[in-house]
This record gives structure tokens, sequence and C-alpha cells, in this order.
């Protein structure tokens, strides 16, 4: 999967806010490119709806991993912003999407629920710069898939996660997000 990240005008001073939306759109990208990769693999989904649950649940951990990425280059104030901004950009990114599948409605504040308790819940496990998120972290993720895939799925779903999605996602943010700050 190939995604853009770096700047078009070279040597520009870019806002939290644009940053954040340069990620979110970097972060959807590789959600859906996971959803993929899932149904490469034999993974079924039955509907767009159903992907977008998937969907739902990679924005979640690629968010929170971006966080612990991108904590040291914010002061605190900075961080609220940027993550405000990244979560807004990615509820709007799902929203779009929801409303070409299902219909009008509003459905940013379902997924703004989502993310805080998954933010909660992926706070109480380790992360390191030089491993990543720690297995726990990992494990939670995948289960958190297999639960949106539902039950058919939940043979493999997990184990196919955590050792191949996980690195992807990390390899792609860590690619991405440094060049977005120069």
């Amino acid at each position: 999967m190939r995604t853009q990240s770096r700047w078009g005008k070279k040597n520009k001073t870019h806002t939290v806010e644009e940053i954040a939306g340069a990620v979110a759109f970097i972060l959807w990208r590789i959600a859906t490119h996971g959803v993929l990769s899932l149904e490469n693999e034999d993974f079924q989904t039955d509907s767009q709806q159903h992907r977008l649950n998937v969907i739902t649940e990679f924005l979640a951990f690629s968010i929170h991993i971006t966080d612990r990425i991108t904590i040291e280059r914010f002061d605190e104030s900075e961080r609220v912003r940027f993550m405000t901004e990244l979560a807004i950009k990615c509820a709007k990114h799902l929203e779009d999407n929801l409303r070409d599948v299902i219909g009008k409605g509003e459905y940013r504040q379902s997924f703004i629920d989502t993310l805080n308790q998954r933010m909660a819940d992926y706070a109480e496990f380790n992360y390191t710069d030089e491993e990543g998120p720690h297995f726990g972290m990992k494990r939670f993720f995948g289960e958190q898939v297999t639960r949106a895939l539902g039950e058919r799925n939940s043979k493999w779903v997990s184990s196919q996660v955590m050792d191949i999605e996980v690195p992807e996602i990390l390899t792609h943010i860590k690619r991405a997000i440094p060049n977005l700050f120069k």
C-alpha cells in the first residue's frame, strides 16, 4: 500500500490541525487496506456496513498508536488539538462512508464513543518505541477485530491481526508520520 506522506510545498509550516487532517487520511487508508487484507485471507465480510465496523476497530487502534508515537512531538495543548482534530477527521471519513451505505444519519458520535472506549482500553497496555505495542495490546486489538467480523471468522482472525496486520500498521504509520512534521 502506498500513501502520500509528504507535503506538496517545501519549507511551509503546517498547523497541528493540518497535520492531523493528513494523518487521518493516512489512517483511513491503512484501515481500509487492513480490511482488504483480511478479506484476501478469506475472512468474510457480508456488506459495506460490516466492513466499516471492522474499519472502526482498525482506526481506533491506529489512532491510539499514532498518539503513542507522536506524544513527544507536542506540548499538552498541541496534543489535545492534534488528537481532537484526528478523531474528528477520522469520524468524518467514517460518517461519509456510512451515509453512502446506510443513508442519512448522525454516525460520528457512535465512532467517537467507540474511540474513547478503545483509547481507555489500549491505555492499559504497554507500548515502547523499540518494541511497539506489547502482546496484550495486539491481542486485545485482535479480539476487537474478531468480534467485529463475527463468529464464523473467529478461529484465526486474532492471529492474523497480531502477526500480520499490526506490523503492517506500524510500518505505515512510522514511515508516514515523521515526513508530515518536516
